[in-house]
């Protein structure tokens, strides 16, 4: 079958517009712009490292995951009360709805706020309330993954869900995050058990900057539904079978895995080689107000750089729903309008 591109970037730019999608790998710590991180700076008496936005922005220039890890975990200190994870929230929600995403599952990473005194309800609570909001002002559906740390220890992350007992109506799903090197899946084996145990959802990163051997770990020792990033999976052609076979979706972030140097560029990308190994790979932003862009930055980047097909667009966008923690009766919805927005589409710019 012939490659069919997109006749324009206008044409390109309306699919994205038009088409509802959701996004499944989203730090809402790593929404924090620097111009919110400031203002609840001054609101809470927080000194930043930083004289100005510019200079923020201009330390946005990273090596590897830990060198932005350094600079995420700096801008955490300004969140302290649940109104600050409101509007960090309600931020990233705006942005999300003006890219026509109709379902996001946000990651938290509670262990950089309780650390510092903050209470576990405090970060729930305040960036649930801004998800009712969006639920209520735009009818998006959204759920919350707790992240584990992986720098820290797995008696640290035990005590983290269990913290998070009385809110677990509130959460989805747990996550594994953070420094990947050195630190792999199985060293989090029972703290993954027991929210299993609990029905909760697992995801994992795995396969960013670690090997192939930590998306088998994640798989077969956590037993994940999901791998988050997974682009080093390519290496290993018997993960991609398996990958393949038992449909488990990779949450995959282009911007940021250019930006942390994961792939030297975006023309060397490999997520048009997942799709054509059948993949269930996805597009997402990761930790946007460091790594350049929002859920269609991305989408409009890999559609430049790799030459991506509207069918290449609608698959990776369905796969979304697929992927996600909704249910059926939900995804069906989503699905249906995702396919009355592609018909409409391809009448105007087909």
């Amino acid at each position: 079958m012939t490659h069919v591109v997109f006749k324009s970037e206008q044409a390109a730019l309306a699919l994205l517009a038009a088409l509802p999608k959701a996004e499944l790998h989203v730090h809402i710590e790593g929404t924090l712009e620097p111009e919110l991180m400031f203002a609840l700076a001054m609101r809470n008496g927080v000194a930043l490292p930083y004289k100005s936005v510019g200079e923020v922005r201009a330390a946005y220039a990273f090596d590897n995951l830990q060198s932005f890890l350094d600079i995420y975990y700096a801008g955490t200190q300004v969140l302290i009360t649940q109104q600050d994870f409101f509007d960090m929230t309600w931020a990233y929600l705006e942005r999300a709805h003006a890219d026509h995403v109709v379902h996001t599952e946000l990651f938290f990473d509670p262990q950089s706020h309780t650390v510092r005194g903050v209470d576990m309800g405090t970060v729930i609570l305040g960036i649930h309330r801004a998800c009712q909001q969006a639920a209520a002002q735009w009818g998006m559906s959204s759920a919350l993954i707790l992240c584990f740390l992986r720098h820290l220890s797995e008696d640290d992350a035990i005590a983290t869900l269990l913290a998070a007992a009385p809110y677990r109506a509130h959460l989805v799903g747990v996550g594994l995050d953070s420094s990947e090197q050195g630190h792999p899946p199985d060293k989090f084996a029972r703290v993954f058990a027991k929210a299993a145990a609990q029905g909760l959802k697992l995801v994992a990163h795995a396969g960013e900057e670690g090997p192939p051997a930590y998306v088998w770990q994640a798989l077969d020792v956590l037993g994940v539904h999901r791998i988050d990033h997974g682009v080093r999976s390519m290496e290993d052609a018997a993960l991609v079978a398996r990958l393949a076979a038992e449909r488990i979706p990779l949450t995959v972030c282009p911007l940021s895995n250019m930006a942390l140097q994961v792939t030297p560029n975006l023309a060397t990308h490999p997520i048009k080689t997942m799709l054509d190994a059948n993949l269930c790979a996805m597009v997402n932003s990761d930790d946007p107000a460091y790594f350049g862009g929002y859920l269609n930055d991305n989408f409009a980047a890999i559609i430049t750089a790799l030459s991506l097909s509207p069918q290449d667009v609608l698959t990776l966008v369905r796969n979304g729903f697929e992927a996600s923690f909704i249910d059926d009766r939900l995804r069906v919805q989503y699905e249906l309008q995702l396919d009355n927005a592609m018909a409409q589409w391809t009448v105007q710019h087909g």
